[in-house]
């Protein structure tokens, strides 16, 4: 398992690109693909589906290890223990489930 910069420093190292030329790529400032690839810096979620087209890849799973990121980010932040992530899942079935009820009710 990877962070998601080392996981774009992978994906740019499999075409032999240079930090310049994925930028281009990708429009995106230069100086920021090494701050991206070390953590230093966010990658634009904008840029999601550009970066899935560009390398062939799935689109959710892309946005899956972008939004991983965010959720260890803020788990470390807060100092939670890993059993914070159980919990999410365990809220995310609830807010699923009520969701999908609340969208068959009639009026």
């Amino acid at each position: 398992m990877s962070t998601f910069g080392e996981f774009l420093r992978k994906q740019r190292e499999s075409k032999d690109l240079t930090q310049d030329t994925f930028a281009k790529r990708l429009d995106l400032p230069y100086t920021d693909v090494s701050k991206i690839e070390r953590g230093k810096k966010k990658f634009p979620f904008t840029k999601l589906e550009t970066l899935a087209n560009y390398y062939e890849l799935d689109f959710f799973k892309v946005k899956e290890l972008f939004v991983a990121d965010i959720l260890i980010e803020q788990a470390n932040k807060y100092e939670c223990s890993e059993s914070v992530f159980a919990v999410a899942e365990e809220k995310a079935r609830y807010i699923r489930i009520k969701s999908a009820k609340q969208s068959k009710m009639e009026f």
